[in-house]
């Protein structure tokens, strides 16, 4: 089931034109992303804070079909999936207005900190995929 987090357009978020700058979008989803997993009960804190094992990001993408301004109340719909015992890609809708403003996707691989190298996802994230 998607988790939708809502947020307001900031004026910080926009640039010199008026819009949201192309690269806030990743980050109003990495927001969304933060937010479905302290819904699932993931601790944030624990979760970020000197981690034994990290999920950073390999890949990302964002198709943009209509700007957005500042003041637009966003939805952000984010869904994930299991690509590999070891790899998780999510897939975000940013909506305004019941339309799809844009469309960003992220690729995370799970990685033990402290040799650097990939490992299984931990079962706290398998939890999150299937609830997302």
């Amino acid at each position: 089931m998607p988790f939708i987090y809502n947020r307001t357009v900031r004026f910080q978020d926009t640039d010199a034109a008026g819009v949201v700058y192309f690269a806030n979008v990743l980050a109003i989803c990495h927001e969304a992303y933060e937010a479905s997993l302290g819904a699932s009960g993931i601790d944030l804190k624990d979760f970020f804070t000197h981690p034994s094992v990290a999920f950073p990001i390999v890949h990302a993408s964002v198709d943009f079909f209509r700007p957005m301004f500042c003041g637009d109340i966003l939805a952000v719909r984010l869904m994930s999936q299991q690509l590999s015992g070891d790899k998780f890609e999510v897939t975000y809708e940013v909506i305004v207005d019941e339309v799809i403003v844009a469309k960003t996707l992220t690729r995370h691989v799970c990685i033990n900190t402290s040799i650097r190298s990939k490992r299984e996802l931990p079962d706290e994230i398998r939890n999150w995929l299937e609830k997302v």
